[in-house]
This record gives structure tokens, C-alpha cells and sequence, in this order.
């Protein structure tokens, strides 16, 4: 017969999906009861209507069924009263960063364009679910926030983040990442009217306040341009690294170059470039047409001594997947999907060998 010793043993490597730590660490489980062969377990959830608690009941029964004659588990849930909660949200700001160190040891990757229209949103969410699917554990931050649009490309623009208090807030998880954008904490089409000093302070909440957990690599989609929130950012995130997004049109390739010259003005370490909308492929007969035109990516990596990480072709299952909240990196199978797992190993390669 199983004891509530083994109990809370096994228990301890059941992870809450949304903070990323073991249930006995949290303090979450409230009561382990042993009847013979039948074992019930009490959870005390932070919110009553937690999205994740079928996932946090599965577990449970997995782990626990794991011991030798157990035949029954039940699972009770309840939830964490205010002072629990609070030492909860104590408990994790112990472990944060301080704030001139935040994100040590994580990859940071900057997406960023020289102007907007050039599906730079696009190729972050892309590439942060090949990063994910390569084994990495990832987040993606979005940093336009008056522009934002990757709670829609990932399909949680009707999520909201968890706050344990005012100050420790949980992103979302969506397809095995750790998500967070202005969209989770809009309504609708309502508008941000906000001046730099508004949209600076939301950042600080977004690096400082938001519990990311151990990642590998933190994916921040910039605003286009190389106005004040892309160098509010580089300043305050001196160790990251930048990826630019271009097509092969010379309007976008020359502004591109500016954010890449802004970038070494800063310090800040350029991985490459990656070309979207590349050229178009006809399905019927196989020939590619250079619609943006050609060669801009390449001029643009050779000007700056830099990798020509892909070449992302124009297609409409990229945008309709897009538009469904399902990135086409997700499948695998899918042959465009290569062009992104092909980027994420670029990167890769390039942080490990300038870590």
C-alpha cells in the first residue's frame, strides 16, 4: 500500500503548466488521503477556474498510478486563499532576475524590420515554434505594442494573462511556448493612444513583472523602425541579439540596413537575415516568380557580414494558417514549414557558437 510519503514524492514531478514548477513546491497540494488501494488528492489552484486544471488532473492521476497498488485516484481541486496566493507571487519574485540581470543565461532574440508589411510577425511566431519543436524551450514577447498582432497569430487573442498580484503576472501557453502581447489585455479593436513614456512602462512590466520562467531563448517581436521602443530595448537588454526581417524589395532591404547599422551603433549582436515573401512558387507547374524582386536579402547579409539565415517563400498557406491561430511551422509534414525549421537551426548554430 502506497503511503502519503510516496505520494507527495511522486507528486513532486507534477509541474503547474502555467508557472513551470512542481505542485509541492507551489505548496498546492492542500491534503493527500490513503484508503487502502484508493487515493485522493486535494489541489488548491490559484483561480477556482484555472484553464489548465484537466491538464493538472491528468497529471495527478498519472503520477500517482505510477506507485504500486493503486487502483483509484481522485483528484479535488480548491483554491489557494488570498495570503496563500500572496506568498505564492513572494515565493517567485524570489527567484526573478534582479533587474540588471534580467533574462541571464537566455538566448534573446529581437526580431526586427526596417519598415512594417514585411511579415516580420509572421517569421517570430514561426520561428519561435520551430525553436520549440527543436526542444527549445521558448518564449515570445510582443514589443508592438500599439501594432500587435501576435496573440492573433498564435490564436489566444481572447486569453488573458493570470496575475497572482500587481506585480507577478504569468504568461500564456499556447502550443508549448510562453506567450504574452497587448493583445491578451485589450478588447476588441480598441485603440492604444498612448506617447513613448506610457509604452516604455509597459515593457518594464513585460520584462520585470511577467514570471518567464527557465527559457532557452526569449523571442521579442520589435515595432518596425528604429524609433524609441526597438532602442529602449537594446538598451535595456544590452546581451541580445537581433534577426532582421526583410523581402527582397529595395525600399524594404534599405531600411533594414539602417536597423542593422542602429543595432552595431548599440552593441548589439546582428545573427542574420531572413528574407520573407522571397519569391512565389506556381503549384501547377513548379517556377518560382520573383514578385518583390531578388537579391535584397544577400546584399543586405553581405553589407553587414551576416548569415542569409532563409529565404521564406510568398504562399497563401502561410497566411491562411496565419489567420487561423495556427502557425504552419506547427506541422511538420507541411514543406513549408522547412523554411522555419531551417531559420530556428540557424539560430541555433549562431547562439551557441556566440554564447
Amino acid at each position: 500500500m502506497a503511503t502519503k510519503e510516496q505520494v507527495m514524492e511522486v507528486l513532486k514531478q507534477v509541474n503547474d503548466p502555467e508557472i513551470g514548477k512542481d505542485l509541492v513546491t507551489l505548496n498546492m497540494i492542500k491534503d493527500v488521503s490513503v484508503e487502502g488501494n484508493s487515493i485522493s488528492v486535494t489541489v488548491n489552484l490559484t483561480v477556482k477556474g484555472c484553464p489548465m486544471k484537466q491538464t493538472i488532473k491528468d497529471d495527478v492521476k498519472q503520477a500517482v498510478k505510477s506507485l504500486n497498488d493503486v487502483d483509484e485516484v481522485t483528484v479535488i481541486f480548491g483554491e489557494m486563499t488570498a495570503e496563500e496566493k500572496q506568498s505564492l507571487a513572494n515565493s517567485l519574485k524570489g527567484t526573478q532576475q534582479e533587474k540588471g540581470a534580467v533574462f541571464e543565461g537566455v538566448s534573446v532574440i529581437a526580431v526586427g524590420s526596417g519598415k512594417g508589411g514585411v511579415g516580420k510577425s509572421t517569421v517570430a511566431v514561426n520561428m519561435a515554434v520551430a525553436l520549440q519543436k527543436a526542444g527549445k524551450t521558448v518564449g515570445i514577447l510582443d514589443a508592438d505594442v500599439l501594432g500587435f498582432s501576435v496573440a492573433t497569430l498564435l490564436g489566444i487573442e481572447d486569453k488573458r494573462p493570470m496575475a497572482l498580484d500587481k506585480e507577478t503576472i504569468l504568461p500564456i501557453q499556447v502550443y508549448g511556448l510562453k506567450a504574452l502581447s497587448m493583445g491578451n489585455l485589450t478588447k476588441g479593436n480598441q485603440a492604444l493612444i498612448w506617447r513613448a513614456p506610457v509604452i516604455r512602462g509597459v515593457l518594464d512590466q513585460f520584462f520585470y513583472n511577467v514570471q518567464w520562467g527557465d527559457l532557452d531563448y526569449l523571442i521579442i517581436d520589435l515595432p518596425p523602425g528604429t524609433g524609441d521602443i526597438p532602442l529602449t530595448i537594446m538598451q535595456q537588454l544590452p546581451k541580445a541579439h537581433l534577426l532582421l526581417v526583410t523581402t527582397p524589395q529595395s525600399a524594404a532591404a534599405q531600411v533594414s540596413v539602417r536597423l542593422g547599422s542602429m543595432a552595431r551603433q548599440m552593441n548589439i549582436d546582428i545573427l542574420g537575415v531572413a528574407e520573407n515573401m522571397s519569391y512565389f512558387q506556381c503549384p501547377d507547374c513548379g517556377n518560382k516568380y520573383f514578385i518583390f524582386g531578388q537579391g535584397q536579402g544577400e546584399r543586405i547579409a553581405a553589407e553587414l557580414n551576416v548569415e542569409l539565415l532563409s529565404q521564406i517563400p510568398l504562399a497563401p498557406e502561410i497566411r491562411e494558417k496565419s489567420d487561423e491561430g495556427a502557425p504552419i511551422a506547427l506541422n511538420d509534414e507541411h514543406p513549408l514549414a522547412a523554411n522555419y525549421h531551417q531559420l530556428a537551426a540557424g539560430i541555433i548554430k549562431q547562439t551557441k557558437f556566440k554564447a
